[in-house]
């Protein structure tokens, strides 16, 4: 019998959370101490829906979602965002794949019969394996049809496959490589101690600080609220061994560091920072490569997920994509006013994407004419 409880995110969840994760399809964004970190700095409100499985023998935990409520504007109606906090970059639920269709079911049902709104915003959702498929035929079943936004791939690597390792690219990082290793001794650094993570993950915010985004106001310790919230996020995964920041050194100084953090078999780049001095060598892209390789070979990571967009550096590193999705739900009757706000909202919002895409390409070059025969 699956049951359903909603409530705000709980501190001493962590033993079924890893026991959940353990036989899940992983995702780091729904960690208990990610969404505790932003409920205690005050930077999302979070409603947490917990399926369990309940015998004789007890109950166990099955499913996890966490929702964040927002709303875009002081007048705009509250919606639920599966992505739980600014800066999370998978919006999926956590669920046992032999529960996935009946935790999915039971989730929805439990939003349309709570006080929750019942306009879901889903973006970034994993669409591969049985969750994402489990969430279709929920909605089907329901007579619900889902506002699909786009389609997109992410760059994605498993021990098996997704590494590129010839070509170009390839050429590039060793020539790079070389390059830098000539200016002294380089190395890579990844302390996995909670105390070696605060201290990286300071170096690493002074480092994106001083960077183009520092000068656009979009690093991280631009805002106070999102500096406080992200010192909170690292230092507890730190505690729980769930994240560390990557460096490369050259003769003792950082060139880059790389946030990573942890989730079951799988890693995630969440963050990336390079010095400008050596610009370069490309040593955002050189770190990349070098962990990637370390975190493979390691007996617990089975695969790595970019967080970023396929037009990223790592989507010139990784040949290996990941099916992503946007989509926007009513589990409501009919489609609700809130709903076709968000709707507008949101489709706008695309439209604006696909035309800075194409501006950034430029022009099409024109077609050159045929030769006659």
């Amino acid at each position: 019998m699956i049951t359903v409880t909603i409530d705000s995110p709980k501190p001493d969840l962590g033993p079924d959370w890893d026991d959940l994760v353990a036989r899940a399809s992983p995702n780091v964004f729904m960690n208990p101490a990610a969404l505790m970190a932003a409920v205690a700095t005050g930077f999302a409100a979070i409603r947490v829906l917990m399926a369990w499985e309940e015998d004789a023998a007890g109950r166990k935990l099955v499913g996890l979602w966490a929702l964040r409520l927002r709303k875009f504007a002081p007048l705009w109606p509250v919606v639920l965002d599966a992505l739980p906090f600014n800066y999370a970059f998978v919006s999926s639920p956590v669920v046992d794949p032999d529960y996935a269709e009946a935790v999915i079911a039971a989730f929805f049902s439990a939003i349309e019969k709570s006080t929750l709104p019942k306009v879901l915003n889903l973006p970034a959702l994993d669409a591969e394996g049985p969750v994402f498929a489990a969430m279709l035929m929920s909605l089907a079943k329901r007579g619900t049809v889902p506002l699909v936004l786009s389609k997109l791939s992410r760059p994605y690597v498993t021990r098996e496959a997704g590494v590129k390792r010839s070509g170009s690219t390839r050429k590039k990082l060793r020539q790079d490589w070389n390059r830098l290793s000539a200016l002294g001794a380089v190395e890579i650094v990844n302390d996995r101690t909670p105390a070696g993570v605060q201290q990286a993950f300071e170096s690493f915010l002074a480092l994106e600080k001083a960077s183009w985004k520092g000068e656009q106001g979009t690093a991280l310790l631009s805002q106070e609220a999102d500096a406080a919230f992200v010192r909170r996020l690292i230092r507890d995964l730190a505690a729980r061994g769930d994240a560390s920041v990557a460096q490369l050194r050259v003769n003792g100084e950082v060139a880059a560091a790389q946030v990573l953090m942890y989730c079951g078999d799988t890693a995630y780049t969440w963050k990336t920072a390079f010095d400008a001095a050596h610009a370069r060598y490309s040593p955002g892209a050189l770190l990349v490569d070098k962990i990637t390789e370390e975190l493979l070979a390691s007996a617990d990571i089975r695969a790595i997920n970019s967080c970023a967009a396929e037009s990223s550096f790592m989507g010139q590193l990784w040949e290996g994509r990941r099916a992503m999705a946007d989509m926007l739900v009513d589990i409501g009757p009919g489609k609700s006013l809130g709903y076709r706000i968000e709707a507008l909202r949101l489709t706008g919002y695309q439209r604006l994407r696909d035309l800075r895409d194409r501006l950034r390409k430029g022009p099409a070059a024109p077609a050159k004419p045929k030769k006659a025969a």
